[in-house]
């Protein structure tokens, strides 16, 4: 890693050994980084600003990262067996950057992060750079340190760091920018590198474009994608990825009956490519007036407007990992349908959503300041407002139809004459009279029309409802003529007007506006008879009609969309077997899949697989436009029509895994059960979170969301028949998908059954060519792109399980699952292993036999270090430490203990590659055991007062539990003397983390806690603590000063801060009462025995000053109220 002269003087580095070309090494030496890190935050003000405290583990991380691409760039030229390409490089940028600007960018950068014999100015610059290596000058050796530096600046998750290797002076003063980029293009014209094939500095930097603010990320990143060129890392990752999560953790009416689409007849392909952002969404649906009633009582205040929503809202939306926020009901509605629904017996129903007024936002949710305010917060937060657009109708009473009334489907007379108009008139026109049908109160008829009276002529017009033919009139709504290309240039014009506020437009009843289909309704041909009562006389051939509407409304809405805003996704509410249609030919970016949620819910699993079948076969582009759903504003509720377990779960992971658009309903992650109608201005239900339902969203749901980029498209999907002895289970629905190297294998068991059987090789899928197109299959492996050769590993992300398997046994049988009533799989984090000359794959293989286990790498490492682990637990375990507790004449249990203690040094020896004699280590460790167990058993022995007595007795140990705290750090806390004897404590804690050893302690010491507060102690952080500050009290001289000086150290330590929770709140820096309290009482625990042990005379004097400073630690700690800075002045004021 590059460190620049500046950072290592200021943070005196010279300690550290650096390598010829200056830079810092740490060959996944945790230790040696542990050290690196204390020396960086030795001068930072953390007890001020401990949030600038630098955290070993994402140092860690990133020094690792280093020598991976470090090591990467030398297994280039190995493999492309290019010794000159160093040279090859050098020439090149000679030539493209010219010898001058290449001199002073090199002389620059040597002068900013100087080679080792500069910085200690052995030689000076010049002198360096004509110098050779293995007959190559300096000069030449040095350009490939541009890239070096380049990485680390050019990776945002590095940030914190960059003072160590910033390049913005060099950036500024010599051509290193042009530098970077022409050897980018260099290695564009060179061989390609790595599992995607690609420009060797554009495979280095993928990790760090992928999860541009996450070093773990970019570790698993390495470790899934890179493990065959990476092998010998592999462990140093995981190790990595380890201390980086445990610094995290603390710190319209439906179709009805769903048919198979069927693609025979569809016309030519004219797809609207998406945006980059558009396969990503995941939509979440709100009716907004319920929604904010709900929030006003969630938040106990008024919520009315849209920039009243609150950003927990929003915030909560992001973390589930929703990316769109559909508005059920923003625009302005036609008071007369409020009007209607009161008069029908809801007192405060409001107008319906889908009868519309005009198409500017609602006055009373704050109009359009309110709604710019919601979608700047929204989009903030990655998230995209959607909104409805009802094109096929207005509102009863609309600022269209009072301009306009011949814009709409209307006769000079009444279509029936038994109608009849004498109610009052709906009308707030005075020139304008709007009256609906009289028997629609009575509820005897539902008329097709409403009766519409100009007042200032006398003309009447008898205008249609809205109407799909399916059921009755929608009485609130006008329909309009469609056959006017005035109508049709004002509905384009008002969806240009929504699109340039909404990135995402919902087309309500979109298929009522197909040619075909709006014909069949409003101007049928002769002799086909007409959906919709009185409109067959109105008929005319197609010829005409196509004459009239000489285009499909929706390719010229898609066209003029693509010309003018191209960056809306639109988004088709059509039924009627038009899916395809929609998106293949009109252009539409997504459509409905209603077939998804009625087949699913119906268990109707074989049409629904021929669904997806036919739909592979047609053009597997479809899929990627469908959106799918559990329930629909028309439709029951997801919980109503799926449960709230099994099924339910089954059913989403489906949803929010196929290609597609997933869409969640209003309630349904909540678990509610009212269907909220379109006029709703609230809730009629006193509903309760289904706490149960929503945490198992968040628990497995929301976590697979939020992979989406892996499952929205359908290039690489494939859909799997499950071989159940001779016949297909079509009710078991597998299959995968896969972006590069990443990838997913998803089954679910959609029947109140059992069955077993093998996925091995997928459906016919149409592949094109050219002009054509033809079938093709594909097996499993070539579907999740697995090598025949070594074993895959990977995660159920349902149950956290993680399993292995043969490769070759998938490429022969293919993959054997046995599913239960409703069951499902999320497989993914697909990891390709090849063993090692121990076979310890094979051998984790035989041992889980096919079965899942919660982390599969720490059962490889009780598998790689089991010989150590085994003598671990021979001296770490129940029956030791009672033993040792209970037996009064101590010398046979000892001699025993000793005989074990002597095998796990000779591991740890082992493990350790070591040749010390360990005889002292062992004398110590049995000398500080015979300590405890005597301080165990009474301290009568000791010459201290009655008073000293006590706090000694409150600071020991007062359990089973407790001692064996103890016993397990004496056993451990001077592993790292059996390497060296320089900082042995760090290097005993950085083995203590790398062999996993607090596992087995917890589990031990978890069947000896009884009470509440021993099973709640962080067992693991405090033996790590008393590990690392087992030399604390050596340093203590008894006096103030001294003590002062010791736990000012203690609070600019950050594993201690987070320890301690130290926190900043109005400006004051807090720490813990209680984590305080039992840190400074474990610390003189090792402190206590320490002085025993090494006391060659009576430890009483000792012993009773640090006693004594006990009583005074805990006396200020009281007084400065748990605040840092007070805390530590009172401290060092003492007298």
């Amino acid at each position: 890693m590059k460190i620049s002269r500046d950072a290592r003087n200021k943070y005196e580095l010279n300690d550290f050994k650096f390598t010829e070309r200056g830079n810092i090494e740490f060959e996944g030496d945790t230790h040696l980084v542990r050290l690196f890190v204390q020396k960086l935050n030795q001068k930072k003000d953390l007890i001020n600003y401990p949030e600038l405290a630098v955290r070993i583990g994402e140092f860690n991380g990133m020094a690792l990262m280093y020598e991976i691409k470090k090591y990467l760039l030398e297994l280039y030229r190995h493999e492309t067996k290019n010794d000159l390409l160093i040279l090859e490089l050098f020439d090149y940028l000679k030539d493209k950057v010219g010898d001058l600007k290449l001199d002073k960018a090199i002389h620059s950068l040597i002068e900013e992060f100087p080679p080792e014999k500069v910085y200690q100015e052995e030689v000076n610059i010049e002198e360096f750079l004509k110098e050779e290596v293995n007959g190559v000058g300096n000069k030449i050796h040095f350009v490939d340190e541009f890239i070096a530096l380049w990485f680390g600046n050019s990776n945002p998750s590095y940030s914190p760091f960059i003072e160590l290797f910033d390049d913005e002076s060099l950036e500024k003063r010599t051509a290193y920018r042009e530098i970077i980029d022409e050897i980018t293009n260099f290695f564009e014209e060179k061989t390609r590198f790595g599992p995607n094939n690609q420009n060797l500095i554009e495979m280095l930097t993928e990790p760090a474009i992928k999860y541009p603010h996450s070093i773990r990320e970019q570790l698993e990143y390495i470790h899934e994608n890179w493990g065959e060129l990476v092998g010998k890392y592999l462990f140093k990752i995981l190790v990595a990825i380890d201390i980086i999560r445990e610094e995290e953790l603390l710190r319209g009416l439906g179709p009805g009956k769903s048919e198979a689409y069927d693609y025979d007849a569809f016309e030519l392909e004219n797809y609207t490519l998406d945006k980059e952002w558009m396969p990503k969404v995941v939509m979440i649906a709100k009716n907004v007036y319920v929604w904010m009633n709900q929030l006003s009582l969630t938040y106990e205040k008024d919520i009315s407007h849209l920039n009243e929503i609150p950003d927990e809202e929003l915030d909560q939306l992001k973390e589930w990992g929703f990316t769109g926020l559909w508005l059920i009901g923003l625009w302005e509605r036609s008071q007369a349908s409020k009007t209607i629904k009161r008069w029908c017996g809801n007192p405060e129903a409001e107008a319906s959503a889908y009868s519309t007024y005009d198409y500017n936002i609602a006055y009373d949710l704050g109009g359009y300041e309110a709604y710019k305010n919601l979608k700047e917060r929204a989009i903030a937060r990655g998230i995209r407002l959607a909104c409805d657009m009802v094109p096929n109708h207005t509102g009863i009473v609309s600022k269209w139809l009072k301009e306009h009334p011949d814009w709409y489907v209307s006769l000079p007379y009444s279509p029936f004459p038994s109608y009849t108009f004498s109610g009052e008139n709906l009308s707030d026109d005075p020139n304008i009279g709007i009256y609906l049908e009289d028997k629609y109160f009575s509820r005897t008829d539902a008329a097709v029309t409403f009766k519409h009276v100009d007042f200032r002529s006398g003309e009447e017009k008898y205008i249609y409802h809205g109407n799909d033919g399916t059921s009755f009139p929608w009485n609130d709504t006008a329909q309009l003529n469609f056959l006017n290309p005035e109508v049709r240039e004002a509905v384009i014009k008002t969806i240009l007007h929504v699109s340039k506020m909404f990135p995402i437009i919902r087309f309500d009843a979109a298929m009522t506006l197909t040619r075909k289909h709006y014909q069949r309704l409003w101007f049928p041909e002769p002799g086909t008879g007409g959906a919709i009562p009185s409109r067959a006389e109105q008929g005319i051939s197609k010829d005409e009609f196509y004459k009239l509407m000489p285009q499909e409304f929706w390719r010229e809405v898609v066209d003029k969309i693509n010309e003018e805003n191209p960056d809306t996704l639109l988004l088709a509410e059509a039924f009627w077997l038009l899916e395809g249609f929609f998106v293949r030919t009109l252009g539409m970016h997504r459509v409905y899949n209603s077939a998804f949620m009625n087949m699913l819910r119906d268990e109707d699993n074989a049409m629904y697989r021929l669904v997806l079948k036919n739909t592979l076969q047609f053009d597997p582009e479809i899929l990627k436009r469908f959106v799918n759903f559990m329930n629909n504003p028309d439709e029951e509720t997801a919980i109503k029509q799926f449960g709230d377990s099994g099924k339910y779960f089954g059913v989403c992971l489906m949803m929010i895994t196929m290609p597609g658009l997933p869409m969640f309903g209003h309630g349904q992650i909540e678990g509610f059960h009212e269907k909220y109608g379109m006029e709703y201005r609230r809730p009629y239900w006193d509903e309760k979170i289904n706490l149960d339902l929503l945490q198992h969203h968040e628990k497995v749901i929301f976590p697979i969301m939020k992979k989406r980029y892996l499952f929205a498209n359908a290039d690489n999907f494939l859909l799997y028949d499950f071989w159940s002895g001779n016949m297909v289970n079509e009710d078991v629905f597998a299959y995968s998908n896969r972006v590069n190297t990443e990838r997913a294998l998803i089954i679910y068991h959609n029947k109140y059954a059992e069955t077993k059987g093998f996925i091995k090789n997928s459906v016919g899928f149409a592949v094109k060519q050219k002009n054509d197109k033809i079938q093709a299959q594909k097996t499993i492996i070539e579907g999740l792109k697995l090598p025949k050769e070594g074993y895959c590993i990977f995660k159920d992300y349902m149950t956290g399980l993680e399993y292995i398997r043969r490769n070759q046994d998938l490429h022969d049988q293919g993959l054997y699952l046995e599913l239960q009533a409703f069951q499902c799989f999320s497989f993914m984090d697909f990891q390709i292993v090849n063993d090692n000359e121990f076979f310890h794959y094979a051998q984790l293989y035989d041992l889980l036999g096919g079965r899942g286990v919660h982390n599969i790498n720490e059962t490889l490492h009780e598998i790689i270090y089991q010989p150590l682990l085994e003598s671990f637990k021979k001296i770490v375990n129940i029956n030791s430490f009672k033993n040792l507790l209970e037996t009064q004449k101590t010398e046979f249990i000892l001699e025993s203990t000793t005989k074990k203690l002597k095998i796990f040094l000779a591991e740890v020896k082992k493990y350790s590659s070591s040749n010390k004699d360990v005889t002292k280590i062992e004398k110590d460790i049995q000398i500080k055991l015979n300590t405890l167990l005597q301080l165990h058993h009474g301290f009568t022995h000791l010459d201290l007062s009655v008073k000293m007595k006590n706090t000694l007795a409150n600071i020991l140990p007062k359990s089973e539990f407790e001692w064996g705290i103890v016993i397990s750090w004496v056993f451990i806390h001077q592993l790292g003397r059996v390497i060296s004897e320089k900082n042995y404590e760090l290097k005993s804690r950085s083995l203590f983390d790398e062999w996993r050893l607090s596992k087995y302690i917890a589990n031990t010491l978890n069947v000896l806690s009884i009470k509440k507060d021993e099973k709640d102690l962080e067992v693991g952080s405090i033996i790590k603590l008393m590990v690392s500050l087992q030399n604390w009290a050596k340093l203590i001289d008894f006096s103030e000063k001294n003590l002062y000086e010791i736990f000012q150290s203690f609070f600019r330590d950050p594993e201690i801060q987070v320890y301690l929770k130290v926190n900043r709140y109005h400006n004051l820096l807090w720490y813990s009462a209680e984590q305080f309290a039992t840190f400074t009482r474990w610390i003189w625990i090792t402190a206590v025995i320490d002085k025993i042990a090494n006391s060659k005379n009576n430890a009483s004097k000792e012993l009773n000053n640090l006693l004594t400073f006990y009583q005074r630690i805990e006396e200020i700690a009281k007084n400065s109220k748990y605040q840092v800075t007070k805390f530590l002045d009172d401290l060092q004021n003492i007298s």
